[in-house]
């Protein structure tokens, strides 16, 4: 897969997550203006190989931003990154507007959680600007019945919406949505089969780290987290998507031998 100028392939990578938000979920993700360039520069020191730039929370019943509050918090730290760093950004948005706005300042990837679904225009924005995009299975209400095959559907319609935009077939990865219209049972047995999804043909990445499947409190989540990571490895997932970049990495270096 190909993101920026970088090809990712034969290994599983690490996404840092860099959120731009006073609520996401986890504290220690939230990164002030002041402190951003540190937290990245924290982040690829540790072996990241993609910064998550969140402009909303997509915690359980968070309350949602408009497109244009996203891209106010967005702009300057994405900018600061671009003109730093080497390494390639992805959005987190469903927003076309604001997916436009990134892509202006140099965003890399867009990371969809409605997989392209929610804004009619974002298939065609995403292909305009030649970039990749990452296509998350999602759903307005929890899953009942043949759960694989609701979110190979999805996948798949995503993916379509892709291809006929002219969004490049190596530019795209998919996210089963772990933690999203799902029961904690549902997480675990898509956790524990992820590598099914390949099916489809396309890379996978897999975002777990600290969510609420693992039970307890947030803090306490990053034992099950690497082993989700762990797990990841062994399937050939692509990419990981992670709060705690040093920890991770760590574990993946152990599954390929150093």
């Amino acid at each position: 897969m190909k993101i920026g100028k970088t090809v990712f392939e034969n290994y599983t990578y690490v996404m840092a997550i860099i959120n731009l938000t006073p609520d996401s979920f986890w504290e220690e993700s939230r990164v002030s203006s002041d402190k951003l360039l540190f937290a990245v520069e924290r982040a690829v020191k540790d072996g990241a190989a993609v910064i998550d730039l969140g402009a909303q929370s997509t915690r359980p019943n968070y309350t949602e931003v408009n497109a244009d509050e996203e891209i106010s918090r967005l702009q300057r730290p994405l900018m600061l990154i671009k003109e730093n760093f080497d390494i390639p950004v992805s959005v987190d948005t469903y927003f076309e507007k604001s997916a436009r706005a990134a892509l202006i300042l140099g965003a890399d990837m867009i990371n969809d959680i409605w997989g392209l679904t929610h804004d009619k225009n974002m298939a065609e924005t995403v292909a305009s600007y030649g970039a990749s995009v990452c296509l998350m299975h999602n759903a307005k209400s929890r899953l009942l019945g043949d759960m694989w095959g609701a979110i190979e559907k999805f996948l798949q319609k995503s993916v379509d919406l892709a291809l006929n935009a002219g969004i490049d077939k190596d530019k795209i990865i998919l996210d089963g949505g772990i933690g999203f219209a799902k029961s904690k049972e549902q997480n675990f047995e898509l956790l524990n089969g992820y590598d099914r999804l390949t099916s489809l043909g396309y890379p996978l990445l897999l975002g777990a780290s600290r969510k609420s499947m693992f039970g307890g409190n947030v803090a306490d989540r990053l034992p099950q987290t690497l082993e989700s990571t762990r797990l990841a490895a062994k399937k050939g997932v692509l990419f990981v998507r992670v709060h705690d970049v040093k920890e991770n990495v760590e574990i993946i270096k152990e599954v390929y031998g150093g």
